[in-house]
């Protein structure tokens, strides 16, 4: 879809102000969706920017997750109920097992707002203080982009779909899409991911774009453990003569992510990638380009739980502009902030490590069919009710 303009915003430092801004300058509603909001000092400025547009007359939607959110205050919640917000959890599911939460899988990572039904934003950025910088050595380095243009439309009419009533929804469905006037260049495309219809829809985005790659590829993701095809396209490129790098954590916020991807490394390198590990901070990004023309900003990981069970959204950009400054911005930290991965040389474990590679890779090939054998539910969003202050009425 041409006609987009999109603004990459990095970390909170950037993202966060105009965010706010714009809530607060909201004239007839905002649609806010966030897997994690926390009751810190960032999520007291969003709720204060909530708060003002509901005051003002603006119809307000909130959804966060109720396994990246469990533990928000009912008065920082019940200020917002009161004052008009309709405040959402998707799938509370409180129940834990020797103090371990049960509701750890297909959870809403989505991370999307839309103010006035032309102005939205959408990345990985959650509202918790360790995305600025002071939050210390664990304040995570993460992208987002404003987006105005037809695109929004479309986004607009997503999110509305998870928060209205059944009733409502119906009728906003048949509607059809206003038309938005141009406010760039850009093509875009925006790609979710459900249990549902769009099982595979942000990978296989990727793949085309891989396949169809030529010169370069640059992916900065934070969890990352793909499934074999993307692998496998990642290997073709390399072997074929395209320079493909992957930017991961080197400082990450779970051992277990560093490991996981390290499983893959020799694999990747022999076919001539460039693995690279972001050392200053933990990595929460997810994007990725793809010559000079394709690029992607959104909460897809490349990781099972994103690929294979958690609800995300992405926008797929095909813009020479914003490709360039993804590329300026990802070169930086790769040369400034970044060690290059180096191949392991041959020696006694060397059989040992091919079997290894072979092991892992024959795992990831079949995770995404294992991940249907998951528990499986129907989720339930529930409405705060404004006189309990508590989660009720799911729909």
């Amino acid at each position: 879809m041409p006609g987009n303009h999109f603004e990459l915003l990095e970390n909170g430092e950037e993202f966060f102000p105009a965010v706010f801004q714009a809530i607060r300058g909201a004239q007839r509603e905002v649609l806010l969706e966030t897997f994690i909001l926390f009751d810190d000092k960032i999520g007291r400025q969003l709720h204060a920017a909530l708060l003002h547009a509901a005051q003002q007359g603006v119809q307000v939607h909130v959804l966060v997750d109720g396994f990246g959110s469990p533990d928000l205050p009912p008065s920082f919640i019940s200020s917002l109920v009161q004052a008009g917000v309709h405040f959402r959890v998707f799938d509370p599911g409180g129940r834990r097992l020797f103090g371990q939460r049960l509701n750890v899988l297909r959870r809403m990572h989505r991370k999307i707002v839309v103010v006035d039904g032309e102005l939205a934003f959408i990345g990985g950025i959650n509202y918790s203080a360790d995305h600025v910088a002071d939050f210390g050595p664990q304040a995570k380095q993460d992208w987002a982009v404003a987006v105005r243009g037809p695109i929004v439309a479309h986004m607009h009419r997503f999110a509305r779909r998870a928060v209205l009533p059944r009733g409502e929804l119906k009728r906003a469905s048949r509607a059809p899409l206003p038309e938005l006037a141009h406010a760039g260049r850009a093509g875009a495309l925006f790609v979710t991911r459900d249990n549902n219809l769009h099982t595979t829809d942000i990978e296989r985005h990727y793949r085309i774009a891989l396949r169809a790659a030529r010169e370069r590829v640059v992916i900065a993701n934070a969890y990352f453990f793909p499934g074999w095809r993307l692998v496998r396209a990642m290997r073709r490129a390399a072997l074929r003569g395209v320079d493909v790098c992957l930017i991961l954590q080197g400082e990450p916020d779970m051992p277990i992510v560093k490991t996981a991807a390290g499983l893959l490394y020799d694999h990747l390198l022999r076919a001539g990638v460039r693995i690279y590990e972001y050392c200053e901070r933990p990595l929460h990004g997810k994007v990725a380009l793809v010559d000079r023309q394709w690029s992607t900003v959104g909460s897809s990981n490349l990781d099972p739980l994103s690929l294979s069970l958690n609800l995300e959204a992405n926008v797929v950009i095909h813009d020479e502009a914003f490709n360039a400054l993804l590329h300026e911005r990802l070169q930086k930290l790769m040369h400034d902030s970044c060690t290059q991965v180096q191949a392991q040389p041959k020696g006694a474990f060397e059989g040992l490590r091919l079997l290894r590679g072979y092991c892992v890779y024959h795992l990831m090939r079949w995770f995404p069919a294992w991940a249907g054998w998951l528990p499986r539910h129907q989720p339930t969003i529930s409405l705060v009710q404004p006189e309990a202050g508590a989660a009720g009425g799911g729909h």
